[in-house]
């Protein structure tokens, strides 16, 4: 039995009416092996399975390898196959797909550190490409999903950063690439639906957990759960005073299906939990988590009088058009993580 039958039912369970416009169609998704691309492969074949869709998807990778011995269940289907290539600039498979899904972006500290040209260079140049294809293709809609990296550092005193939010990343800074990146990654949406008709919409993701969630690169609460897993202790390398706030990756899946049919064009929405809490307090929920608790250790003491960095989005306008909001809690979704992590199905330093 497949580990996640009951976060697919939920996931199915809440975007079973959206389905049929996909009956018999052909999907593309670049990013399909990463985290979100995996529990998109998974909600799309449980519902390509129980309603019958006869719907295929083709997956740019540019090495299934890893995918295969991550995912053999999925890699395996005959309704997924994969395209070999870069997402700058891949061939361009053969044949109509009705929907295109641009998830391929490597959201990685340490690239946009080391390499920020090349940060900027794959998300802009991957998009161009993305967008060319899906007109050539013949694509109605369009999916990209972009950051909340896109309002560049949120005031301390603006608990929830809402979609109308005219801030942005410092453009002096090289360390901006990866909001930049995204910046442009959505003007060019914006470009292609006006020269092309092209029905783009936007998902800005923030904070998730949940199984295929890599634990050891700089995902706050990845690191946690991996210490967790290791007998601890919890090590929060900072003062753990910054807020964020974490979806569930079932939820994730039915929040960007649900965009990608039912959002307006051209019109973004955050994607996340408005339920915020310090980096120490989220420690300490990991912690709790284990039977018995593992201990939590914050490495720096906090400045007193300093408001503490925030990380947390408005999502009223998702639950306003969309109907959407989370579902599963964050100790709830810590759990399921932790028992498909220890189900065999996955590594402590899964990637």
């Amino acid at each position: 039995m497949n580990p996640l039958a009951a976060d697919l039912d939920h996931i199915l369970t809440h975007t079973q009416g959206l389905w049929q416009e996909l009956r018999g169609k052909r999907i593309f998704i670049t990013g399909g092996t990463g985290f979100f691309g995996c529990w998109l492969l998974e909600s799309f074949a449980w519902a390509n399975d129980k309603l019958g869709l006869g719907a295929s998807a083709v997956v740019l990778t540019r090495n299934p390898e890893p995918f295969r011995a991550k995912a053999p269940h999925l890699a395996s289907r005959p309704d997924i196959r994969f395209h070999i290539g870069d997402v700058r600039n891949f061939d361009f498979p053969e044949g109509g797909f009705s929907h295109v899904v641009h998830a391929a972006t490597e959201a990685s500290t340490k690239l946009n550190e080391e390499n920020p040209l090349l940060m900027l260079d794959t998300i802009v140049a991957g998009t161009r490409q993305a967008l060319e294809f899906a007109v050539a293709c013949g694509a109605k809609k369009f999916l990209l999903t972009s950051s909340g990296a896109v309002y560049g550092r949120q005031p301390p005193d603006l608990t929830h950063i809402p979609e109308d939010y005219s801030g942005a990343p410092d453009p002096l800074q090289p360390g901006s690439a990866y909001g930049e990146g995204k910046r442009l990654a959505e003007l060019l949406c914006a470009m292609y639906h006006r020269q092309h008709g092209l029905e783009v919409k936007i998902a800005r993701g923030f904070a998730f957990v949940g199984p295929y969630l890599p634990l050891d690169i700089h995902f706050a609460i990845g690191n946690f759960i991996r210490d967790g897993l290791r007998g601890g202790p919890i090590q929060v390398r900072g003062d753990g005073t910054p807020y964020r706030s974490y979806l569930y990756a079932a939820d994730l899946a039915i929040w960007l299906w649900t965009i990608l049919f039912r959002g307006q064009i051209g019109r973004p929405y955050n994607v996340g939990s408005e339920d915020a809490l310090t980096i120490a307090e989220l420690a300490r929920v990991v912690a709790q988590t284990f039977t018995p608790g593992v201990t939590v250790q914050v490495v720096e003491t906090p400045v007193c009088g300093r408001l503490a960095e925030r990380y947390v989005p408005a999502t009223s306008r998702a639950e306003a058009e969309l109907g959407l909001r989370p579902c599963v809690p964050l100790a709830g979704a810590i759990r399921r993580t932790l028992q498909w992590l220890t189900s065999g199905r996955a590594s402590i330093s899964s990637t």
